[in-house]
């Protein structure tokens, strides 16, 4: 090695051609090419070739570091990415800056794969500088005491840097402590750093400054970690190995008080107030600085403000040396016994994340007996045929310390500091000639060697047996036992539970390969609890078929926000939501003034990051201020000054108080023009005796909502006013709609950087006639991901990562629906409609970017053909440009979806009667030709469908009756059965139908449904099978052809088309009605009806509902049908009905170049 000039702060070190052949090969299994930069220095990147003039060089490998050449850490890249890219010709140079520097005396280079046509050749260069540093070694019993000038001193900023490594899982770092309960602690806990600190005075204010921060973990590996402490005021940021938490201090006071002295390493007497752990540090420290002073270089110069006590300052390097059970299934250490040993001893440490997994394998003397130490659910398990010790969990990734005893008749386990439990055995039990540590060797199989559960997998260290320690160095070299699977000199136990990739305060645990995350309660789901299981609006809800309630939503997805409770309103055609604060209630204020000014702050149901959110996504929001006042003034002052003002969302002072747009000191009758003295932009400004009205609504989105409200002029005589601030009202969803059609396939949309981590959620909803297309390619310079539609019409998703690692994908753009000119696919484009596009939680807004792309166009037509299915009961879908409403007119059913049942519970003798206008002619009882041409040009059928429920018979249930002398009646007859008469004809007797003979006023629920066609009728009965009482005289839900007779009598009470007797109480007693079984029935044809039936329809139509019905109950299907139907007549009716229409054909000209359909279905992913 030979270190090269100085360029610019850099050293170039070189190391000469080294390469591997074989007689190196076969010294060690593991092969590596290793580096002594004889002192530590700070290495800042590496360069590899392969060997000169030969097929002969390195793919990949693995970078190690070390202070001492024995106990190596592996380096990782910022992504957790573990291997370098190597060579791929032996001359050309691969040179790599690491993403942090390293300090180090030794490194290894360890190859992962190598030239297909060849071996391992490997040249290398490192480039580093110099690195000094102080370092001071305690040894568990040591500390520094650093005194003040002064008897105590009070700092509002604090900055502590420091790097240690540690021999020990706990210890204290830094302490200090003041008289009045101040305190700041750093320590070291199972191998994670703690730092605890309390700003307050502890007497009077006990817990209300105290503040704990965790960092880290595995910090106890014997390698060198960086710490950084920083506090301004109450803000703190605690960053450990670049990993970095920001907290901020409760209580009232910025200001840490420190009495005397600050120790490091230690607390010199135990039991001092803000001690958590009692323990001294054990390891070594370097550059330690507090406020800038270099606390290490004092004591080294025996400065008197400095106290070493029992502090060397060079760094005690431990001879422990880890092997790494790298395999669950084929790791395994076979060590051989002394044959003429009557007893044995097993002591070792171990750490490990996995749950199960065989420790130990002793052979006994005895045939087919042996000793075995399992994992068995995190516990320790040590059994011997039927015997068997248990311990405590162990699988936590902390080191733990085993023993085993064998001798005679006992068998004994102690674990870490625990007393030893002994096991009883009946015979005496000898050890064999061998052990083996981990799993069982495939060639041991056939004696019986058997992998209980899992080989072990995790780090071992300090294995001594029959008081021998083992040198892992000869068993490297292959003098001492055999092996598989091992990596020595190394422990490769990571922590994948740090960062938390379990997002929304999912709680990871982990194995040795992988992490889990528990989203129990979260509210969210996935691998990593990103996907919320909310709907992210009321909108959205709406779309679901839901009825007006509380509801929790999610306005950013899977961002970080949670989920919210609001209610939302879905009754008209706008969806509101309603979010509340703690104060809806009229509040009188009276005595205050700009000195003492009554003060309201509001809290919201809601966070203010939550509420911005979901104000920003929906189309408008209102907020009421009601404002009553009596010589109470906003502003009337004579310098301009504001009486009275509230704060917006992010706490700026608004002196409006109406309209949508923010102005300057005005109410709403300003905007109104209709102030009751134009002199002023306020009522209450006139500063009149007499009560005065300022109530307005604010729309500003930008401003909501109201978080506080100030009233400052009601202190003189007479002065009063009352207030109430309502809650916030938003209605719409802009990204629910957010829509883009594409009519190119060369035709994108360009999106800037999507910054995905570990996980990446997308979700939209689309539709397209096109048999293949990319929906979404996220390109990177090497990563992407692309999800497409393949020609076989089956929805695809392509993922594609150069990398491996923990880190899905980084990319610097988006593309959406396509991908540009020279992209990784070159894939066909999307041809059709994409709406609500959302990436980790963030909706991206296309038709904006639409308006400004060539080939794409804002919006996507046709939403009623795609969601038809959400207006039913015979609701009309009417389109809106974002979006669409259900017509619930010709429906019995209301509601946002035509799904809400119109009930009404009758009293006895009570009656809604509904008349139908015909035209003129027949009004005026005009010829009986004109009547028949009329009725000629009707469809003579009726479909009719109600539900009710009764206990007396008999009963009326429905009539309806014409200008000519024709009706039909439905009742229940004296044994509750259903009647169903028709007189079509008045000069014959009425037909009488009866479709059933069960009992049908059972305190039931039955759904009705009649439909008749010419001399046909159709008959179907539901019911359902719960007994639910308490209602008297209850239908609902009643449709006569196009009209709903009874949500008409509901709703317009005032008609002269209705008219009611008796006291009518809305009810819900169809809500069962949809959750039915059916039965079939066939009957007779109306032998009765005249020619001429279709005047049912033609004539002046009464329905009278007379009914006596109680309790709610369950529900029948019957159906009722001529056994001979007219064939020739329904199959004429049919080909008319399935005739195509002219205006589906000249809709389906208007296509999108054939790219999507107002008929074809919407699909969401």
């Amino acid at each position: 090695m030979a270190n090269s000039n100085r360029l610019s702060g850099i050293f170039l070190l070189l190391v000469p051609e080294l390469s591997y052949n074989a007689p190196l090969l076969f010294l060690y299994r593991l092969r590596w090419l290793q580096v002594d930069l004889r002192e530590r220095v700070e290495v800042t990147a590496v360069a590899t070739q392969g060997r000169f003039g030969s097929p002969d060089w390195v793919t990949s490998y693995m970078l190690l570091y070390s202070d001492t050449g024995r106990a190596w850490k592996q380096f990782r890249q910022e992504d957790n990415i573990g291997t370098f890219p190597g060579n791929t010709n032996s001359d050309g140079t691969v040179h790599h800056k690491l993403s942090h520097s390293i300090r180090t005396r030794f490194l290894r280079f360890l190859p992962v794969d190598w030239s297909p046509g060849g071996w391992m050749g490997l040249r290398v260069e490192v480039y580093g500088c110099a690195y000094k540093s102080d370092v001071a070694d305690f040894n568990g019993r040591s500390s520094l005491l650093y005194r003040f000038n002064q008897k105590s001193t009070s700092t509002v900023k604090d900055v502590i840097s420091l790097r240690f490594k540690s021999q020990r899982a706990d210890g204290v770092l830094v302490h200090g402590e003041g008289q009045r309960g101040d305190y700041i602690t750093l320590e070291l806990h199972k191998g994670r750093l703690s730092l605890h600190i309390n700003l307050d005075d502890a007497k009077m204010h006990p817990s209300s400054g105290h503040v704990s921060v965790f960092l880290g973990s595995l910090l106890d590996d014997q390698h060198w970690h960086s710490v950084l402490i920083e506090r301004f005021n109450k803000q703190i940021n605690f960053t450990v190995d670049r990993l970095t938490k920001h907290v901020r201090t409760g209580g009232l006071d910025d200001s840490l008080e420190v009495d005397y002295e600050l120790s490091f390493g230690g607390i010199p007497l135990p039991g001092k107030p803000g001690t958590f752990l009692r323990k001294n540090f054990h390891g070594c420290m370097e550059n330690l600085y507090y406020n800038g002073v270099n606390i290490i270089d004092l004591a080294k110069r025996r400065k008197p403000q400095i106290y070493s006590g029992n502090v060397t300052f060079t760094c005690s390097e431990p001879q422990l040396v880890s092997a790494t059970f790298l395999s669950s299934s084929s790791s395994f250490l076979s060590l051989p016994l002394d044959a003429a040993t009557e007893t044995l001893s097993v002591t070792f440490q171990f750490q490990t994340w996995n749950r199960e997994g065989m420790l130990l394998s002793a052979w006994l003397r005895r045939e087919s007996e042996r000793l075995l130490l399992l994992l068995v659910h995190g516990q320790l398990r040590l059994t011997h045929h039927r015997s068997a010790l248990q311990s405590q969990a162990l699988s936590d990734g902390q080191w733990h310390t085993v023993s085993i005893s064998m001798g005679g008749f006992q068998v004994s386990l102690s674990v870490d500091d625990k007393p030893p439990s002994t096991m009883q055995l009946k015979d005496i039990a000898q050890p064999g000639r061998s052990l083996v540590i981990g799993g069982c060797p495939s060639v041991l199989t056939n004696q019986g060697c058997r992998n209980p559960t899992m080989a072990y997998q995790g780090c071992m260290r300090s294995v001594i047996i029959n008081n021998q320690p083992i040198n892992f160095n000869l068993v490297q070299q292959g003098l001492l036992g055999n092996y598989s699977k091992l990596q020595f000199d190394i422990c490769g136990i990571r922590d994948r539970c740090l960062p938390n990739y379990c997002e929304h305060d999912g709680e990871c645990s982990q194995s040795w390969n992988t992490f889990f995350c528990d989203c129990s309660g979260t509210g969210y789901t996935g691998a990593t609890c990103h996907n919320s299981i909310f709907e992210p609006s009321c909108e959205a809800h709406r779309l679901t078929g839901s009825a007006s309630g509380f509801f929790s939503i999610d306005p950013d997805g899977s961002g970080p926000l949670k989920s919210t409770v609001v209610y939302c309103n879905i009754t008209d055609d706008k969806v509101w939501t309603v979010v509340n604060h703690n104060s809806t209630e009229m509040v009188r204020v009276q005595g205050s003034s700009l000195q003492k000014p009554h003060v309201m702050k509001f809290n919201y149901s809601a966070s203010l990051e939550q509420l911005r959110t979901l104000v920003s996504k929906s189309e408008q929001c209102q907020q009421e201020v009601v404002y009553l006042c009596r010589k109470s003034r906003l502003f009337n002052t004579w310098d301009g000054t504001p009486l009275s003002w509230w704060l917006d969302r992010a706490g700026e002072r608004r002196t409006y108080w109406g309209g949508f747009l923010p102005g300057v000191q005005q109410c709403a009758c300003s905007l109104d023009e209709n102030c009751i003295d134009m002199n002023h932009f306020c009522n209450c400004d006139a500063d009149r005796s007499s009560w005065e009205n300022d109530t307005g609504v604010l729309s500003y989105k930008e401003h909501l909502p109201v978080t506080e409200i100030l009233i400052g002029d009601t202190n003189r005589s007479g002065s009063e006013a009352i207030y109430r601030v309502g809650s916030l009202h938003c209605y719409g969803d802009r990204f629910l709609w957010n829509a883009a059609s594409f009519y190119q396939e060369s035709s994108y949309l360009h999106f800037p950087t999507l910054q995905a981590e570990l996980s990446v959620d997308t979700s939209l909803y689309f539709k397209t006639t096109a048999p293949s297309g990319v929906f979404l390619e996220h390109l990177g310079t090497k990563d992407f991901i692309r999800v497409e539609l393949s020609a076989s019409t089956n929805l695809s998703t392509t993922l594609y990562q150069h990398k491996c690692g923990i880190k899905m994908v980084k990319v610097p753009h988006i593309h959406v629906a396509s991908v540009a000119r020279g992209t990784a696919s070159r894939q066909r484009g999307f041809l059709g409609c994409i709406r609500s596009l959302n990436i980790n939680g963030m909706t991206l807004d296309l038709e904006e970017r639409a308006k400004m792309t060539p080939g794409v166009s804002s919006g996507c037509p046709g939403h009623c053909s795609s969601q038809n299915s959400l207006c039913h009961n015979r609701g009309k879908c009417i389109e809106k440009s974002s979006g669409y409403v259900c017509d619930c007119t010709h429906s019995a059913y209301g509601g946002p979806n035509c799904k809400k049942e119109v009930s009404v519970s009758f009293e006895s003798g009570s009656s809604v009667t509904y008349t139908f206008q015909e035209p003129f002619s027949v009004m005026r009882n005009h010829s009986r030709q004109s009547s028949a041409i009329f009725a000629q040009s009707s469809n003579s059928r009726e479909s009719i469908a109600f539900s009710f429920l009764t206990t007396q018979t008999p009963a009326m249930l429905l009539t309806v009756n014409t200008y000519h002398q024709q009706y039909m009646a439905i009742i229940l007859a004296h044994n509750g059965s259903l009647q169903i008469w028709y007189r079509l004809n008045r000069d014959k007797e009425p037909d009488i139908f009866t479709p059933m003979s069960l009992n049908l006023a059972n305190g039931e629920l039955h759904r009705v449904q009649i439909h008749r066609e010419g001399r046909d009728m159709y008959v179907q009965v539901s019911f359902a099978s719960l007994f639910v009482r308490g209602f008297i005289g209850c239908l609902s839900s009643v449709q006569f052809n196009h009209l709903a007779p009874l949500k008409a009598a509901i709703l317009n009470r005032g008609s002269s088309l209705v008219n009611v007797l008796g006291n009518l109480v809305e009810s819900n007693c169809g809500e069962l009605a949809d959750k039915s079984s059916s039965r079939s029935f066939r009957g007779k044809k109306l032998t009765n009806a005249a020619q001429s039936d279709s005047a049912v329809i033609g004539g002046l139509i009464a329905a009278v509902v007379l009914i006596t019905l109680c309790a709610l109950g369950v529900m029948t299907r019957f159906l009722y049908r001529h056994r001979h139907e007219r064939t020739r007549q329904m199959a004429s009716v049919k080909e008319k009905d399935h005739q195509p229409r002219p205006e589906l054909r000249y809709r389906a000209e208007l296509d999108l170049h054939s790219a999507m359909r107002d008929s074809r279905k919407e699909y969401f992913i």
